[in-house]
């Protein structure tokens, strides 16, 4: 089934109470009762979710956390497809994103390639290359993260080996037409933070595909690394921040949020310098309890150096720190939506012009279809 199966059928979400309904979803999640399997539990970034396509765009709902549980929007199983209700009232067909051919095969060492890297959205490869981190100390941990809880589960393995990568992205390439592979990684140390080892995967893949490739990490100490890895092929880079806030850094990255702002807004300026305008980006996730005022000065600090501020609402996961929090409202996302599309379109930024990563990617962020909708950001 293709997303234009039903495109008579679709209806304008809560037209009648919300400007965005692609918000409320992605912030309250999506009550799935048993009529799907497959989906993304644990790791590093946004998980508890699985992918659809709503009209013509693939979103990453949550579909396992503590929000979907209770969340008024459901699926219901019909004769002409499976459609989405909110509180029971039909919204429109919805189709989930095919398990990928890939997941069927093992590498040459006996692996199954979805403990190497897993189906982001629609047609992006994503791998966290090594799935520790110096900061997972209880005491230390980032409170949004499950980086560890994916390893304990046994649903991946602690280190990807760039050989392992080339031969899943190939294919995954080949079987399921994927058009970009995110590498990012867990902190293996205070000083290159895992930058070296990103770069030998990014060596091993460019041996095989010429796809874009997106490499995440944190600030290293020594500048000359992001040449290091823009010549070994990385195509951009994420240097993901997490909040532009330092009291709410402090609070939920008590070890990370020793990196100092400054020190990041340092490695956005030497990053763009190596990459490009518009391929840096940084993850910002609200509702943390952040002032929205501190968010939009980074983000439009940011922006001025060239850097995309990817933002997304908390998503809170099973097992992490703040697994029993709640998400932002909705009119709070709007109204930062609007506002930092209004800064990338001042500075001429966009996710489209982003050639890999999350923000190329946008699944998980309604943020995109504010730059192309403007204020009502309805896309659908």
């Amino acid at each position: 089934m293709t997303p234009d199966d039903h495109a008579d059928e679709r209806e304008e979400i809560l037209s009648q109470s919300r400007s965005n309904w692609l918000v409320d979803i992605q912030n309250k999640g999506l009550r799935t009762n048993g009529l799907i399997e497959g989906g993304r539990r644990g790791g590093a970034g946004p998980s508890d979710d699985r992918a659809f396509m709503l009209g013509d765009r693939t979103v990453m709902v949550p579909t396992f956390n503590g929000p979907a549980v209770s969340s008024p929007y459901s699926l219901v199983r019909t004769e002409k497809g499976l459609t989405l209700q909110y509180n029971g009232k039909k919204l429109m067909y919805v189709d989930p994103v095919a398990r990928p051919k890939f997941y069927d095969r093992t590498t040459k060492d006996g692996i199954p390639y979805n403990k190497i890297a897993v189906l982001h959205s629609s047609d992006v490869l994503a791998s966290t290359v090594i799935q520790s981190c110096i900061r997972w100390a209880p005491s230390q941990r980032c409170k949004f993260c499950a980086i560890g809880h994916s390893l304990e589960a046994g649903t991946t393995v602690a280190m990807k080996t760039p050989e392992q990568l080339a031969e899943v992205v190939q294919a995954a390439e080949e079987l399921d037409g994927i058009k970009q592979v995110t590498l990012t990684t867990g902190t293996p140390n205070e000083t290159d933070r895992g930058a070296l080892y990103l770069a030998e995967c990014v060596k091993a893949i460019r041996k095989v595909s010429r796809l874009p490739v997106q490499v995440q990490c944190e600030p290293p100490d020594d500048e000359a690394l992001y040449q290091v890895l823009k010549d070994a092929g990385a195509t951009t880079i994420g240097l993901h921040v997490e909040s532009f806030d330092e009291e709410v850094r402090r609070r939920m990255m008590p070890s990370k949020s020793a990196i100092t702002l400054e020190t990041y807004f340092r490695a956005f300026e030497k990053a763009v310098s190596v990459f490009g305008r518009n391929q840096v980006s940084t993850y910002v996730i609200l509702g943390m309890g952040e002032r929205i005022e501190n968010i939009l000065e980074g983000c439009r600090r940011a922006a001025q150096l060239g850097v995309y501020p990817f933002v997304v609402p908390l998503r809170p996961l099973q097992g992490t720190l703040l697994e029993d929090a709640l998400p932002p409202t909705s009119e709070y996302m709007e109204e930062a939506y609007r506002n930092v599309a209004a800064i990338l379109a001042e500075e001429g930024l966009s996710s489209e012009a982003n050639q890999a990563g999350c923000a190329k990617c946008g699944a998980c962020s309604a943020l995109s279809s504010f730059e192309k909708w403007g204020t009502s950001g309805v896309g659908l």
